[in-house]
């Protein structure tokens, strides 16, 4: 059995061990797409706004979904170890490249751009898992540019020897850290894509509610 029903129960779990930033100044960042369902259940939960950063992973020349390094805006991060396992040229890793900076920009266009003042706040970067840690590595220095006063990283599951660099990260919240971890999805009976209009509509409700809230 896996470890999580879906993102939602995953991230009703996550809430529990960041209780203490209830009440706080803390900002919730959720990675699209799937990381921003997680973050959406914390950020209902503690009563913290939602807002996204918006990253993208380097896939492996015919094994996408393995990474090989991730961008965010002013950030990249390549793993040499990787791109060798992979059997990637830097010709390829070129191509890959410049087709996740195009859906970089369509993501960051179609999700409303996600530049909220973070200056002197806590951010708590959170995704439905770390797998190479690549792509919340990269979020996590983009969110750490900033002006964050901490940066704090929570996810669900990660592989028990992966932590989390010191230069983007204050904090690494994680419930779960597994042994024999070959998959983010293998710990989730509902693993299902979520879509561009899935994100935006929980980013528009939670703008929504801030918006309430102010004006009441």
């Amino acid at each position: 059995m896996a470890l999580f029903a879906d993102r939602w129960a995953a991230g009703r779990e996550l809430a529990a061990h960041l209780a203490h930033w209830r009440g706080t100044d803390a900002v919730i960042l959720g990675i699209p797409r799937g990381g921003v369902v997680v973050a959406a259940e914390v950020a209902g939960a503690l009563a913290l706004p939602l807002d996204a950063v918006i990253v993208r992973k380097l896939g492996a020349t015919g094994q996408e979904e393995f990474a090989v390094g991730a961008i965010a805006d002013g950030v990249r991060i390549v793993t040499p170890g990787a791109v060798r396992w992979a059997g990637m040229s830097a010709t390829d890793l070129d191509r890959v490249e410049a087709a996740e900076r195009d859906e970089l920009a369509r993501r960051t266009e179609a999700y409303g751009g996600r530049g909220g003042d973070l200056t002197d706040r806590t951010a708590i970067v959170v995704d439905d898992g770390v797998a190479t840690g690549a792509s919340a590595v990269a979020a996590c220095r983009a969110v750490r540019a900033r002006g964050p006063a901490r940066v704090v990283l929570a996810v669900p599951v990660a592989p028990v020897r992966w932590s989390a660099p010191a230069d983007a990260v204050d904090e690494f919240v994680c419930p779960h850290r597994e042994e024999d971890f070959w998959a983010v999805g293998q710990y989730y009976d509902d693993f299902g894509q979520t879509s561009d209009a899935e994100v935006m509509a929980l980013l528009r409700r939670d703008a929504a509610g801030s918006a309430t809230e102010d004006g009441r």
